[in-house]
């Protein structure tokens, strides 16, 4: 460790923005990352066959282009090539229909029949707002805001549980079932506290940067930061994990891209108090049930712009998902259950043989779940695309185990870092003035399990950096 100022603790998105961050201070900085690949949530690969390149965790990334970190950072310059789909989002509705998440809200809202001018109120004066909402909703939330009269405008309405703001804000079955899809990121049952803030952002994003996808997989975000960190002379060390921060005595500052659980481990007897007590405290959310499908061909929408979208919501009305985001805390699976797809090929085609195609889904479940949920999931598919199963050459099955195996920061399956209910969305992992802090003196916390939470978004590891460097 002679001669360098900083190391970081892991090499997913927050990570590497951390030691990017740090970095541009003019620290000296090493990332060690315990996998033999950089990425963390970035990772893709041929899981099926050759030429077939799946994403092994995130695939559509809203928040990447909503991050004033990316923004700030020229990963274009280091080979990363961003696409945007014709249409953010698509969510296919029974009778060979789909409510359609377009750029413009006009065009949008127009769709949405009854609900077009509700619609227009809900949303266009939150995407005039969002340059002054981003850098509150992409931070701590207990801290005085920026810009209080933005947020208390968005906060009115993003503290509803997502079921209740969707029936009484809409009252046809498009725009609640559009709403509803987009509230379930919040991987909550739509009944809790602020599960609408969810659907809020990221149906803000739909209209404002868009969904895009990165050309040959997300992998290429991580290699495009690890070679933008190169440049500022910092360095990663793969296959280098950390047993215990008493490796790491006389670095001057750590930074943790890992969760509570990892982090308790490598502190050991050195945490102690109020806040290791916080710590064991600290509640995992729902697993996920990944799939990922080498094609044959296109998946046949029954909706020709379901074809048209990046991603593609299977759930169909605000009831359907409603009842499914419910089982996971219950301990339940959901024979019809809410299902996020995406449809890379249909514009990246580089990412398999010419003429074939990748598909990627995943579903929620009870956190550590065993249940297999391919029929499932492959039902819902078929529901709104039938002959989906006709065109399957293979699949890759990750349940919740298999996704933790991969990244130990995904526990149970967790792939937020950690439940986004309100109570641990204000006090994440802890309340502390400075989340990102520890009673460690020099070690921070910079992964999903603080502020701003799960997403490729970089703001964890970039907000952590800066309190680091005072």
């Amino acid at each position: 460790m002679s001669g360098v100022d900083a190391v970081v603790i892991g090499s997913g998105p927050n990570g590497l923005a951390a030691a990017i961050e740090l970095a541009r201070a003019g620290r000296s900085v090493l990332v060690r990352e315990a996998a033999d690949e950089i990425g963390g949530g970035l990772r893709s690969g041929e899981v099926t066959f050759p030429g077939f390149v799946h994403d092994l965790c995130s695939a559509i990334h809203p928040m990447a282009a909503a991050s004033p970190f990316f923004r700030s950072v020229p990963l274009e310059e280091h080979g990363l090539e961003w696409i945007e789909p014709p249409l953010p989002l698509a969510h296919p509705l029974d009778g060979g229909r789909a409510v359609v998440l377009r750029r413009s809200i006009d065009e949008t809202a127009s769709a949405l029949g009854e609900d077009a001018e509700a619609y227009t109120r809900v949303f266009r004066p939150l995407v005039k707002d969002w340059p002054q909402l981003e850098s509150s909703v992409l931070g701590p939330l207990v801290r005085i805001p920026r810009h209080p009269v933005a947020m208390t405008r968005f906060g009115l309405d993003a503290l509803w549980p997502a079921s209740r703001f969707a029936r009484r804000r809409f009252e046809g079955e498009a725009a609640r079932a559009l709403f509803a899809g987009l509230a379930a990121h919040s991987i909550l049952s739509l009944d809790k506290l602020a599960s609408a803030s969810f659907g809020l952002v990221l149906g803000v994003t739909g209209h404002a940067v868009g969904w895009p996808l990165p050309r040959g997989g997300s992998q290429a975000i991580a290699n495009a930061l690890a070679s933008y960190l190169r440049s500022l002379g910092g360095e990663i060390a793969t296959e280098s994990a950390v047993e215990s921060l008493d490796e790491l005595a006389g670095v001057e500052t750590v930074l943790c891209d890992i969760t509570p659980r990892q982090f308790m481990k490598l502190a050991g007897d050195r945490l102690e108090g109020g806040y290791r007590r916080a710590l064991e405290r600290f509640r995992y959310g729902p697993g996920g049930f990944k799939l990922d499908w080498a094609l044959s061909g296109p998946i046949p929408w029954a909706d020709p712009d379901s074809a048209r979208a990046g991603t593609v919501h299977l759930g169909g009305t605000l009831d359907e998902i409603v009842a499914s985001e419910r089982t996971p805390e219950r301990g339940e699976t959901s024979e019809r259950p809410f299902v996020l797809l995406a449809q890379p090929t249909s514009f990246d085609p580089s990412r398999a043989p010419k003429g074939q195609h990748i598909a990627w889904a995943y579903c929620h479940v009870p956190n550590g779940s065993t249940s297999d949920r391919t029929e499932a999931i492959e039902r819902q598919i078929e529901r709104f695309a039938p002959g989906f199963g006709e065109l399957v050459l293979a699949r890759n099955v990750m349940g919740p185990a298999d996704l933790e195996g991969r990244n130990a920061n995904l526990v149970g399956g967790d792939i937020a870092g950690g439940s986004n209910e309100l109570s641990q969305l204000i006090a994440r992992p802890a309340l502390r003035p400075v989340p990102y802090s520890t009673p460690l003196d020099g070690v921070y916390l910079c992964s999903a399990s603080t502020p701003p939470g799960g997403g490729v978004h970089g703001m964890c590891g970039y907000l952590a950096a800066r309190a680091a460097l005072g």
